[in-house]
């Protein structure tokens, strides 16, 4: 085990909208260390975003992190032998990372041509309130209402 809890790292801001979650979520789609490529294929993304809304891309991803990001999560928590999946909030870092990770998930299982594309029409469907990540959301949302009655357990 561990001494003392290990220190968040603070990631530096992406060099063309100067915005930290944008730089986590570049740092998500990044595979094998290929910043420049992750960088060129989100930026793309966010190219095709603001051709086809008319908008500012950052605010479309920014709308779309905020609809995807989950309030709540089940938890298992072991009482006594038996296991109960316990509703919690979820803390603002992991809403952030969870929102990320779901929105990279859809937008690989999309069928459009590119990754760039592909990312481009997750994060819009997700700005508007549908799509793969928004389902996933929705779904964690329901199985925490359902185990709403062990609440009681949060530790």
């Amino acid at each position: 085990m561990r001494k003392k809890r290990a220190e968040k790292r603070r990631v530096t801001p992406d060099p063309r909208f100067n915005d930290v979650v944008l730089a986590q979520f570049v740092n998500i789609i990044m595979e094998d260390g290929k910043k420049a490529t992750a960088r060129a294929c989100v930026y793309d993304a966010m190219d095709i975003i603001a051709s086809k809304t008319k908008e500012d891309p950052l605010e479309v991803f920014r709308k779309a992190m905020a609809n995807v990001a989950p309030a709540v999560e089940i938890r298992p928590r072991r009482v006594g032998g038996a296991t109960y999946q316990v509703p919690m909030e979820v803390r603002e870092e992991r809403r952030v990372a969870l929102a990320i990770r779901w929105l990279k998930k859809y937008a690989l299982d999309r069928r459009d041509r590119s990754m760039a594309s592909k990312l481009a029409s997750e994060i819009q469907a997700a700005a508007n309130g549908e799509g793969g990540a928004i389902k996933r959301r929705d779904e964690m949302h329901r199985m925490a209402d359902a185990n709403r009655a062990f609440s009681h357990f949060r530790w």
